[in-house]
Parts: C-alpha cells; structure tokens; sequence
C-alpha cells in the first residue's frame, strides 16, 4: 500500500545523506553501465565476424590447383596442377546428389576505359551461378547468363562503384566499354553487401575470357555450393570423395598434400562463429562479475547505511514500529536507489553502444548494440539482488531491542 509518510521520509534521508546515496547509486549505475557496454561490444565483435563470412554463400567449396609435392604414377614432384572446363562437367556428372551449383572463376586486371575515363579494375570471368554464390543484387539490367557463356558474348556485368567511376551519373546499360583490344557490351550493374572493393569487380563469361587467351579451356578456380539439406557432415563427405576424385584424375598421390587445395568456407564459418561466442561468453562473464562486484558494493554500504541509523531505528521501534515497518522502510529505500541508479547506468550504456556505430571498425568492433530485452533482464536482476541486500542488513537491524540500539555509539 503507498505510503506518503514513508516516501516523505525515505526523500528526507536521502537529501540528508547526498554521498552516501551517490555512492550507493553510482555502484549500481557503473555495474549495470559497464554490464551492457561489454555486452554490447561483444556483439559488435560478432557483426564483423558476419560481415567477413556472410558477404558470400556459407554452403560453398572453394577449389584451387597448385603444385604437387609428391612423384605419382611416373610423374615428377612439384608438377604444376592445372583445372579445365571438362573438370566442370565430370564434378556435376559425379556428384548429382551433393552438388547445388558450379562455376569457374579467371581472375585478370584489365585497364578499362569509356570516353575519357579509364581506370584498372579486376575482371573474374566466371558462370552465371556466380551471381549466387557472391550473393550480388542486381541494380540495372541482368547478370551473365547461360547464352553468354555458350555463345562467348562480349557482354559485361560491373559493379556499382564502376558504374560510378565511368558513367557518374549516367546510366551504363547498352553502353561500351574497352578492355585491352576489345569492346565489351554492359548488361547489368550490380551491387553486394561486401562493400566497395565487391562493388569494383567486372564480372565476363569465362568462355569469352578463354577464347581471347588463344581459345585454351584452362580455369583459375572452381567454385561450387553443396545442398544445404546434407548437413555439415554431409558436406565434410563430399570434401572428403571431391578431393579424392580430383586427386586420381589429376595422377596426384593420394598422401600429397598439395596439388589440389579445398577451403570450405561452412567449416570456416563455424569455426569462427565457435570463436566469436567464447569471446562473448568471456565478456559476459566479465560483465556479469562486474553486476556481482556491484551487487556485494551495496550490500556493503546497506549494511554501513543500517549501522549509521541504529540510533533512529532504536528510537523508531521504542515508539512503537514494528520490526516488519523497519525491514520494509530501509528495503523500499534501498529498491529505489537501486532502480534508479540501474535506470540510468542501462540508459547511458545504450545511448553510448548506440553512438559508437563504426568508430571501432578498426578494433573489428562494428556496430556494437545489446538487445533491449536483455539490458532490461539485466538491470532487473541487479534491483533483485540490490533489495535482497538491503534485506539482509533490515532484517538483522529490525530484531535489535531498542535499548541496545539507544545506546549504540
């Protein structure tokens, strides 16, 4: 039941006591403050985490040919391992079940000019599954597709800061541009949440890259998705059979570890995601004994707080407060002081998580933000525990017999 005497009272202590009450509110605010501000970074660290292995398709190999390091069959050590166009088709025939999607990737850098602008930019020549793979969105016009690649086109899909360098505000689709000897068509601009270096990629048909290079088949890479319903598991399989089939075509010994390099990126992702957590596990723990630090400061001034007011209670219970009236008055007081301390310690640390944005970009701390729900769980907690230890030190206070407590010095 509210209680304006009390209310009145427990005011009147409170501007009574200015330094005790900011100590007992700032060890709260600072708990809590410190709490969501570790909390909040440690989310921080995990958008960028995001950021560098969510830009692509996390169900994607990355297949790479190098040198072998082993003789094989005849073969010599450190033969140079190259991937062709029928090394495509025999990984689709082979692994229907597994496979989603394939593409081969030639990286070149080419000068590419239109009127007076000219700029160097990297040119993949790749498939139209690539589109997928690179999670590319699509601004204007269209990606490299199947006719592309099948009638060696000259057509050309370029990124959004291309666009912007060679055609400021002028829009490029139908237009044509020179790469080296050549003239290559604009069908399509293009634009990924990798950022501006993504978005200063030219994507061509790799059967029109091969055809300019003397019309050989030869391929850079490979790039493939497996189906996401075979699991993890699943895709550790197909790695396992890929690399085996890659190594017996290509007469390289099974043993060598060279040759032929696979990078999964699922596994890299659940990797790095397993490092993210403990980071944040550790910053959760950090900031939860930061909450118990804080915790143990105010029962440590409650206590001090009861001590300094044995005298007044003493005098309160000899004319006629019950012990019950006594708990709850220094409970109610120490409730309050906790709430609003912790209210103001869960604002500022938010409004401070919200601030920073990208300033700590460079520490790979992007965005850092803390979900309202759990700074309001934890600002909860710490009035919980904040009550409790005020409790404690009311309760033993309130079964003093008041004439102990008149003549507490």
């Amino acid at each position: 039941m509210f209680s304006r005497d009390r209310w009145q009272e427990i005011f009147q202590t409170i501007y009574k006591n200015k330094l005790r009450t900011f100590l007992s509110g700032f060890t709260v605010a600072l708990g809590i403050f410190i709490f969501i501000v570790l909390f909040g970074l440690g989310n921080g660290l995990k958008n960028t985490f995001k950021e560098f292995f969510l830009d692509d398709a996390t169900n994607t190999f990355y297949l790479y040919a190098g040198r072998t390091s082993k003789p094989y069959k005849g073969f010599k050590a450190n033969r140079r391992i190259e991937f062709k166009n029928d090394d495509l088709l025999d990984i689709q025939l082979n692994f229907p079940f597994y496979l989603e999607r394939i593409t081969p990737v030639i990286t070149r850098s080419e000068n590419v000019k239109y009127e007076n602008e000219s700029n160097q930019y990297t040119v993949r020549a790749v498939g139209p599954a690539n589109q997928y793979m690179e999670k590319s969105i699509m601004m204007l016009g269209r990606y490299i597709n199947a006719t592309d690649v099948s009638e060696k086109n000259k057509n050309i899909v370029i990124g959004r800061k291309v666009a912007i360098d060679l055609f400021d505000q002028k829009n490029p689709i139908g237009k044509y541009v020179s790469m080296g000897s050549s003239a290559y068509k604009i069908v399509g601009v293009f634009q990924d949440a990798g950022g501006d270096n993504e978005e200063r990629y030219i994507y061509m048909p790799y059967t029109t890259r091969q055809l300019i290079e003397k019309n050989n088949d030869k391929i850079n890479e490979i790039v493939l998705s497996f189906r996401p319903e075979i699991g993890s598991f699943g895709a550790l399989e197909f790695e396992r059979k890929l690399r085996l089939f890659l190594k017996k075509k290509k007469s390289i010994d099974p043993t060598d570890t060279n040759g032929i390099f696979i990078r999964n990126v699922a596994e890299d992702l659940n990797r790095n995601q397993q490092f993210s957590n403990v980071l944040q596990l550790i910053v959760t723990f950090v900031g939860i004994g930061t909450l118990i630090a804080g915790i143990i400061g105010i029962s440590n001034i409650m206590v001090f707080v009861v001590r300094e007011r044995t005298k007044e209670l003493g005098v309160r219970k000899a004319l006629g407060a019950s012990p019950r009236s006594v708990t709850a008055m220094i409970l109610q007081e120490s409730i309050f002081i906790t709430l609003i301390s912790g209210y103001v310690g869960m604002l500022t640390g938010i409004l401070i998580l919200n601030n920073l944005g990208l300033i700590l970009e460079d520490y790979f701390i992007k965005n850092p933000y803390i979900n309202i729900s759990t700074a309001i769980f934890s600002s909860v907690i710490l009035v919980i525990f904040g009550g409790i230890a005020g409790y404690i030190p009311a309760k033993r206070a309130a079964s003093i017999k008041p004439i102990i407590a008149l003549r507490d010095e």
